[in-house]
């Protein structure tokens, strides 16, 4: 830790420690000494002291509770001695942290071992939960041979009492020339952090980001200590700037960012009482609030709190590479001087990495800021940049200013680096890291960092473009490394794919600016294409993009893409294949890079059959839609067809049909009307209720169809069973016939999206629903599953929207409102209070939020009336919130 000693706070120590000067103080003089030590400390946080001071108190206050105790239970002169280790070795104690000890003993020892388990038992006993190991010095050589954690905590050692020699005698048995030389350990540790990186995803921007683990956390900065302790013996960091490993500036960057995540950590373990590292939504708002943040207009104090963290510890990630590839240097290749490969005037290759020919070619030739970036992207075989090169494009990234941007050779470039066709992608993440692409597109600065408080967006606006665009990259690239199911022909037909990857970089760059980020995002886009001489086609595509690069997904996942009304709809925003294609891809993209976890195959296969229908309806042209009565005509010839060797008479299939709606025809493929109708048609009715589970694998989803007498609260009963099972509907379509009878479909997924494919698990469901419906008196379909602990965090007002559209024989009610459990069930409560029938929905969850339409009529089956809407709308608030 970089302090001095004068930084600790004696009269802390001794204000709280004086009942320890007793000859044996009691074990509640121990206790009151902690608990006062705690309280202290948490009103010194309170007033904003230096939280480097703090945790060097505790450390101290620590220091003296184990010495005292352990002198009130150990002989003078027992064979051993106590000694501190990892965190509390380094002197840095949070209010929480682990309290790690290592007892040095000679020899294993009866009697002495009594005596230190007494004193362990007392440590528990006082409240204190301390990580301990008792070891020998052969044992400690041993353990620390073995495993690269053990020999960290021990270089990290501090001597608190017992037999100081025991202590000397461990040191000199771990240093460098002994066990562990520099070049293993350096290569240990940074295998260790590539592993740990892995596990947080590669990325800093998680939403709820481990401070202390995560990818530029605090352990990158330990690793950094580590690395130059083991190889150069310093002891504080600064020690590097005096070995010229960093410059002042970079050393004062690295400890406010230190700083900052010991405040954030400090005040995390006081708000929850116990050791945690994690930023919980649970503490997220709180910690911007005693942080000082305020809400403001389109940026809330939470998002500010956060952009600050993300954006430091994209600086500490920055600064943890340079000085890993520094060491390197130093370390495994033993500073040799490497034989420079010349790759242009500006530019040489250095031990495979990209650097400079000297420190003057920024300041001489500016452009040369940009053009680094390209011959990365032409040159695979390099494996970076070297570290000297990157301080130097950090230090003269002012010199990209406006005559820069206005700069034809370096707008070609910046063109140029686009149309790589080995892509883009890896090299505008990596000056993103520099800063080098805010510095050029001063509109990306604003969203470097920006988290959206929600559960929906689970990166950072800047990483999820960059991912955007990486998707972009699959999908455009070889089959083998295109993790969606698109046809391959689609994306062989995009001719320009540096257009899409602009519509990516531009899609969201307006967010948090107020208004609606597409359009303002539309007209950055403009600008900047403009700017750059595309033609006015490739202008007018990627601005057209950014504009509406939600429309296909909200049209697949709100509307009821089997209406040809509401294809030819889409079909007539879109105007062309060439677009429709280009919008297909960037949806996709920008989907999965939204919500990896929540993306699903059912998702894409949604867009999949929007975009055949669209393209159909474009083929037949816009001014030629198809007629629905047409298709429903079509689709009953083909279906009757296919059921004439069923042995049903067409009458009696005729008849069935008349009692469904057009909706389930149009929804339905002609198999699919004919597998439901010889289903229905081939049960007794004695044996009903008929329930079948079948998979669709078009549709990249199981489907539970469900033929029963028609009763109050069925769509609440069935969707209140399938939430306790664990499922997700995600579509459901209903019939009710004449005579009483219902033809229930609803679409279905595994909570991880997947379709229902295990038959034991069909089996399950199949069962279950059959036990409800025989069921005279079902119980109210409550939810049984507990709110998932992220979705208490958010308090989502309900709004409830009723509209007709024209020619449609139903209202539609839009639904916005929190997730939870048993929502539906709920909601189907509410609208049988109104003797409201159901007909379909279409099911969307969008993190925290819900956001539902129904397709509803009357008792009469007219569309609703006033009265019913106020019905409904009241009945959904009162059951909505219970």
């Amino acid at each position: 830790m970089d302090r001095p000693d004068a930084d600790f706070n004696p009269r802390l120590i001794d204000s709280v420690s004086q009942q320890l000067q007793l000859d044996s103080p009691s074990l509640q003089a121990y206790r009151n000494t902690l608990k006062a030590g705690q309280q202290r400390l948490g009103e010194r946080f309170a007033r904003g002291e230096n939280v480097e001071q703090l945790v060097g108190s505790r450390s101290r206050l620590m220091d003296e509770v184990l010495s005292a105790a352990w002198q009130q239970h150990l002989d003078e002169d027992a064979p051993a001695c106590l000694v501190a280790v990892g965190g509390y070795g380094r002197g840095e104690l949070h209010p929480h942290s682990d309290v790690d000890l290592l007892i040095l003993i000679e020899a294993e020892d009866a009697a002495n071992n009594e005596a230190l388990g007494r004193l362990l038992t007392f440590f528990w006993d006082i409240g204190l939960e301390v990580g301990h190991s008792l070891r020998t010095l052969e044992q400690c050589h041993h353990e620390a041979l073995a495993d690269v954690s053990v020999i960290t905590n021990l270089m990290e050692s501090r001597y608190l009492c017992g037999r100081r020699g025991l202590f000397q005698a461990m040191r000199e048995d771990i240093e460098p020339q002994r066990i562990w030389s520099s070049e293993d350990f350096f290569a240990a540790k940074l295998e260790e952090q590539q592993q740990r990186h892995r596990k947080f995803g590669g990325s800093s921007y998680n939403l709820e980001p481990n401070i202390k683990e995560g990818p530029g956390g605090l352990r990158d900065i330990q690793i950094i200590g580590w690395v130059a302790k083991r190889h150069y013996g310093v002891e504080t960091m600064f020690g590097l700037v005096r070995h010229g490993f960093l410059t002042a500036q970079e050393y004062g960057t690295l400890m406010d960012g230190q700083r900052l995540l010991w405040r954030i950590r400090f005040a995390l373990h006081l708000l929850t009482g116990r050791r945690e590292d994690r930023l919980l939504f649970d503490h997220q708002r709180t910690l911007a609030a005693r942080f000082g943040y305020q809400d403001e207009d389109n940026n809330l104090a939470v998002e500010q709190f956060m952009q600050c963290y993300y954006r430091t510890i994209m600086g500490l990630n920055r600064l943890n590479d340079m000085l890993l590839q520094l060491f390197r240097e130093a370390i495994v290749l033993h500073g040799q001087s490497c034989i420079p490969q010349p790759i242009n005037r500006r530019f040489q290759s250095c031990n495979g990495y990209l650097e400079v020919v000297d420190e003057q070619v920024f300041q001489r030739e500016p452009y040369a800021l940009l053009e680094l970036f390209l011959l990365l992207s032409q040159n695979p075989q390099l494996q970076g940049v070297r570290a000297n090169t990157i301080r130097l494009i950090r230090h003269h990234r002012h010199l990209i200013d406006d005559g820069f941007r206005n700069d034809l050779r370096n707008r070609a470039l910046f063109m140029e680096l686009l149309r790589q066709p080995g892509g883009c992608v890896t090299e505008l993440r990596r000056m993103n890291r520099y800063g080098i692409l805010a510095a050029y597109l001063p509109a990306f600065a604003n969203i470097v960092g920006r988290m959206q408080y929600d559960l929906f967006h689970v990166y950072t606006v800047d990483e999820h473009s960059l991912f955007v665009m990486r998707n972009l990259s699959r999908l455009l690239g070889p089959e083998a490394d295109n993790p969606f199911r698109i046809p391959q022909d689609i994306p062989r037909r995009i001719a320009k794919p540096e257009l899409l990857y602009l519509a990516a970089l531009f899609h969201d760059i307006a967010k948090g600016r107020g208004g609606d980020h597409s359009e303002l995002g539309e007209a950055e886009a403009r600008r900047f294409c403009q700017q750059h001489l595309l033609s006015e086609h490739d202008t007018e595509l990627v601005a057209w993009l950014v504009r509406q690069h939600l429309l296909m997904s909200i049209t697949a996942q709100r509307r009821d893409i089997s209406d040809p009304e509401v294809i030819a709809e889409f079909a007539a925003i879109v105007g062309d294949a060439n677009r429709l294609n280009h919008l297909l891809l960037l949806t996709l993209a920008d989907g999965q890079a939204t919500n990896p976890g929540r993306w699903s195959a059912w998702k894409e296969a949604l867009l999949g059959e929007l975009h055949r229908a669209a393209s159909r309806a474009l083929q037949r042209g816009l001014d030629n839609p198809q007629d629905q009565e047409d298709l429903i005509a079509e689709k009953c010839a083909q279906a009757l067809s296919l059921l004439q060797s069923s042995g049903l008479d067409t009458q009696q299939i005729e008849a069935l049909w008349q009692e469904f709606d057009a909706h389930f025809f149009l929804h339905n493929q002609a198999d699919e009307i004919a597998r439901q109708t010889q289903a229905v048609l081939s049960t007794p009715l004695r044996q009903l209720p008929l329930i079948r589970i079948s998979d669709d694998e078009g549709r990249a989803s199981s489907e539970v169809m469900i033929y029963t007498r028609d009763r109050k609260q069925l769509f609440a009963l069935i969707t209140g069973l399938l939430d306790r099972l664990g499922l997700n509907i995600v579509d459901a379509r209903l019939q009710t016939t004449r005579d009483g009878y219902t033809l229930n479909n609803y679409r279905i997924l595994e909570e991880n999206g997947d379709p229902v494919l295990d038959a034991r698990r069909k089996q399950e469901i199949a069962d279950r629903l059959r036990q409800l419906l025989l069921m005279r008196s079902p119980m109210d379909p409550k939810a049984s599953r507990r709110m998932a602990r992220r979705l208490r965090h958010f308090d989502t007002s309900t709004r409830i929207q009723f509209n007709d559209e024209d020619g449609y024989p139903y209202s539609l009610l839009h639904l916005v409102t929190g997730d939870r459990p048993g929502l539906l069930a709920r909601i189907g409560l509410a609208l049988s209070d109104c003797g409201t029938r159901l007909h379909g929905a279409r099911i969307a969850t969008l993190g925290e939020v819900a956001e539902d339409i129904f397709y509803l009529t009357g008792p009469d089956g007219m569309t609703l009336d006033q009265a019913q809407r106020q019905c409904i709308e009241q009945a959904l608030r009162q059951r909505l919130e219970v």
